[in-house]
């Protein structure tokens, strides 16, 4: 603004025109050449003014970077008219615009996840894999420099073996006639068979992926009902699609423990010279006790000569990697922090496609972005009655309370004055039913907090039950696991596959909900993760050097059983204690 009391003073302050002297010439002189002293001086201030501010302005600029010119580019859509308020005083919303767009730079720095995904993709094709470092808060989690170079790796093989190339037509084309290629190829693969629902499909779709990095194998996708529709091409200038063509597509659903292609039942027959085209493994929870002999060194060694393995499951089963000799060293330079392993492969491999990146970022915009603070409710309920249930709305509530994820309530005021500006939460709640999204959200609207913060409640979809084949039930599911991974904090069902994705791409330590046992809340309702891993529900008690039983969860310190199923089997960051 223009300080009056500098023109005031400018003003009186004017010389005289005595001072200029005494002779009429030279008082007529301005008069005749048309020039008022006063306007002189004013015309005199006023540029002065203008230096000012440019001069103010440049100070600014100087500041500006590389990424910051690169942030303006990216941030076209931030210039637009001036909010209210701001109209009258430009320089203050140019350096407010400033900051932002520096905040929007850096975002755009870790774009790539600090060298995680490659930087050869056509970013129109898959809006999700560029875009989404403006939408999470930067990881604490950094990748090894040695799983950037094997993935980079991994992509020159991809690219060489993959579909359509000469050496896959050259495999293909043996399969097709029932024979096994006999001369010694780099290009074997690793066929994953679509299999249950999305988020064990996530899980296993992960695990197989570095199942093929331990063994040098290229992964071919089975796309099943929708997962092209689904998920971007995690590949640069190749697919892992496997073409509808293949040869024994058709064959996958009748694939069982007693195909005489599974492995469980080679080793069983003792045929492990077996001439077959192909291996089928057989990992499913339901798998007996030569099909977790995939877990042993001396029991795969077999499948090395192998060009095509085809696997089903529904398990997420690295951490029983992590028990195998054979890969122990080789993973441990891939992820020498243990708890990383699915925050790194799932932000590596799986991005929303362009329909389903639009369901979360208008989903976002509208009801997330404005908050201070985003927190996440995942509900999984397995009584199959109709909901809601008290006990369970109790727990959810016990949790989030006890552990000052959500203010409690004053039901003796009608309003309550908070120091200092409200800070505003918003709960993104997902469940197949709204039942307990309804009762949470009257409770904070009906009720003050006691801390003055404002609650606001969201639920994008409460599809009543699970539909696994139909497509926008699968889209929404997969938009909700990445809405759910994009909030500050995390409260979880037990076993629960959707709640593993969730916080595995987050990098979130979620508090798990307990499962409820006679219809009765959990005391206490929930606990804190001990990593961001998922659990392994269904791994092998076996020795294999001692072919006996034994506790798989207690051999080694990054190898625990898991806070919400017993048996199960997670990886952990090893501390003191557990080493101990």
């Amino acid at each position: 603004m223009v300080d009056m009391r500098r023109l005031n003073k400018n003003s009186s302050d004017l010389p005289k025109f005595s001072d200029l002297g005494d002779s009429d010439t030279s008082r007529d002189q301005p008069t005749r050449l048309g020039l008022n002293p006063l306007k002189l001086m004013g015309g005199f201030v006023v540029c002065l003014m203008g230096l000012s501010v440019l001069f103010s302005i440049s100070v600014i600029l100087k500041d500006f970077n590389s990424n910051s010119i690169w942030a303006v580019a990216d941030a076209r859509v931030l210039d637009v008219a001036l909010p209210r308020g701001q109209e009258d005083d430009p320089l203050a919303a140019f350096v407010k615009h400033k900051k932002k767009l520096q905040s929007s730079s850096l975002e755009h720095d870790d774009r790539l996840f600090n060298g995680l995904i490659s930087g050869q993709f056509d970013e129109d094709s898959c809006l999700s894999r560029y875009q989404v470092a403006s939408y999470r808060k930067e990881s604490p989690y950094k990748p090894s420099s040695y799983l950037i170079s094997r993935l980079r790796r991994y992509e020159a093989l991809h690219k060489r073996c993959g579909p359509n190339t000469e050496p896959y037509n050259r495999h293909v084309a043996n399969l097709k006639a029932g024979k096994k290629t006999e001369e010694a190829s780099d290009c074997n693969y690793l066929v994953w068979v679509s299999f249950s629902g999305l988020g064990n499909r996530i899980l296993t779709l992960g695990s197989a992926f570095v199942y093929a990095l331990l063994t040098d194998r290229v992964l071919l996708v089975d796309r099943g009902a929708d997962l092209d529709d689904l998920f971007c091409e995690p590949f640069p200038e190749v697919s892992w699609l496997l073409p509808l063509d293949f040869p024994i597509i058709d064959q996958f659903k009748s694939l069982n423990q007693k195909s005489p292609e599974c492995f469980g039942n080679m080793l069983k027959t003792s045929n492990t010279s077996s001439s077959l085209p192909y291996v089928y493994l057989h990992l499913v929870h339901d798998y007996d006790d030569h099909d977790k002999l995939f877990f042993c060194d001396q029991d795969q060694s077999f499948l090395q000569n192998v060009p095509w393995v085809v696997m089903k499951s529904d398990n997420y089963f690295i951490p029983s990697l992590f028990l195998m000799p054979s890969f122990e060293q080789e993973l441990h330079n891939l992820f020498p922090e243990k708890e990383t392993v699915f925050h790194f492969i799932g932000r590596y491999l799986f991005f929303p496609t362009n329909p389903v990146w639009g369901l979360v970022t208008r989903y976002y915009k509208s009801y997330l972005a404005q908050a201070d603070e985003r927190i996440g409710i995942q509900v999984r309920v397995f009584d199959t009655r109709p909901g809601p249930f008290q006990y369970v709305l109790d727990q959810i509530l016990a949790c989030s309370l006890d552990n000052n994820v959500l203010p409690g309530i004053n039901s003796n005021e009608s309003f309550i004055t908070s120091p200092g500006t409200q800070k505003s939460k918003a709960v993104l709640l997902t469940s197949l039913s709204s039942g307990y999204f309804e009762k949470i959200r009257d409770m904070y609207w009906e009720h003050p907090t006691v801390t003055g913060e404002v609650i606001e409640v969201f639920q994008p979809s409460h599809e009543g039950y699970q539909q696994t084949e139909k497509k926008m039930h699968h889209r929404k599911a997969w938009a909700e696991m990445y809405l759910l991974s994009l909030t500050d904090k995390l409260i979880t069902s037990s076993w629960s596959t959707f709640g593993y994705v969730a916080q595995s791409l987050g990098g979130l330590n979620p508090w798990i909900l307990y499962k409820p046992e006679n219809e009765t809340t959990p005391n206490p309702a929930c606990t804190r993760a001990m990593s961001i891993e998922p659990c392994f529900h269904a791994p092998p008690f076996f020795d294999c050097k001692k072919r006996s039983g034994t506790d798989t969860g207690a051999v080694v310190p990054h190898v625990r059983h898991c806070e919400d199923m017993s048996w199960g089997l997670k990886l952990v960051n090893p501390t003191v204690d557990s080493v101990a």
